[in-house]
């Protein structure tokens, strides 16, 4: 049992109760774990400035953060000056240092305190706490993430990925496409559109395309601690991954894998490249998704399971938003698992509810 609210047992579980997506005190809840959580910066090839804001961290860990290329290591700086709370920078910018647009308190790009005008006679000034806070900024093969929880091990919650796709990930060269970036708001609760993400069972009955270019039959899910990953097997003549034979899918006609990653991130890895999708609650009733692509092969991106992205967006988005439409229906309470097609979302409420 999870918290005698979610049986361990998918064949006996019910769903979320509809509260779970429509209550505010449950969303504060869950916004407050989500500000704990493992959470994606960006990609090393998007940060060509010297400083460069993380707006949509602002709003996941209640943060403002500022990334900056530093001489010796990449820096992820609070935003916020240490003077009087200003936003130091909302835009991207070049230069050695960063000055505060409201009195010129100025800092180095490792956040040390360079100069404030009119602070001449202050006593014991400037001392550490002027200095900018930083937070962790964590590599993995070219992936940048951040957490407000020093004890969460990033090796440990990406390491599915690691040993299953070490030949991918080996030799991987992506850089950033900022033209297939977007950017979509939802009339939905967050968990609507991760419990979407985590099944395939809707792919014929919402996404025709996509299940032209997909075997449905072979169509597979598995659950780790803090990621799920669901695998999409090419229909004939469609692209599909050169897996080397010493790999555990040696031979399999894979044309896509699909990561989640505890609680909100999904990285869709594809042969032509990665999606990265960042999902953002912004309220109880309301989403924002963010979709971020880093291109290894361009000249697969139009064929295949990744060809389709913004139009299969929008079929998801048409589902999710009926589907919060109803559940605030006082006729609907919750329902039921499909234990041979919602593995994923019976994990994730598992994981949701302990």
């Amino acid at each position: 049992m999870s918290d005698g609210l979610i049986d361990a047992d998918i064949r006996k579980a019910e769903t979320l109760p509809s509260e779970f997506y429509t209550n505010e005190q449950h969303f504060s809840n869950q916004m407050e774990r989500l500000s704990q959580s493992l959470q994606f910066v960006g990609h090393t090839s998007e940060f060509t400035s010297d400083f460069t804001p993380i707006l949509h961290l602002e709003s996941l860990l209640k943060q403002p953060l500022l990334r900056t290329n530093h001489e010796s290591k990449n820096i992820l700086l609070s935003n916020v000056c240490t003077h009087r709370g200003m936003l130091l920078c909302q835009e991207k910018k070049n230069g050695k240092s960063i000055q505060c647009p409201y009195h010129g308190r100025t800092f180095d790009r490792d956040g040390t305190l360079k100069h404030m005008p009119g602070f001449e006679n202050v006593e014991n000034f400037p001392s550490p706490s002027d200095n900018l806070p930083t937070l962790e900024l964590k590599q993995w093969f070219g992936f940048e993430f951040t957490t407000l929880d020093s004890s969460l091990k990033l090796e440990t919650m990406l390491k599915p990925i690691e040993q299953r796709m070490d030949w991918w990930l080996n030799d991987l060269n992506l850089q950033h496409d900022a033209s297939r970036d977007r950017e979509w708001d939802i009339n939905a609760n967050w968990i609507l559109y991760v419990d979407n993400y985590l099944e395939g069972f809707h792919i014929p009955f919402v996404h025709p395309e996509l299940n032209d270019a997909l075997a449905y039959n072979g169509y597979s899910t598995e659950c780790f601690e803090n990621a799920i990953l669901q695998v999409g097997m090419a229909n004939e003549g469609d692209v599909y991954f050169e897996i080397p034979d010493d790999s555990i899918d040696a031979g399999k006609r894979i044309a896509a894998y699909y990561w989640w990653i505890y609680p909100n991130m999904m990285m869709n890895i594809y042969p032509w490249g990665v999606s990265m999708n960042i999902i953002v609650p912004t309220s109880v009733n309301t989403t924002k998704v963010l979709f971020k692509s880093y291109v290894r092969n361009p000249e697969l991106l139009n064929q295949g399971a990744g060809a389709l992205l913004d139009k299969v967006e929008l079929q998801d988005q048409t589902v999710v938003e009926g589907c919060m439409r109803g559940l605030r229906s006082k006729l609907y309470h919750r329902g039921r698992y499909s234990a041979t097609h919602e593995k994923g979302v019976h994990h994730f409420h598992m994981k949701l509810t302990q």
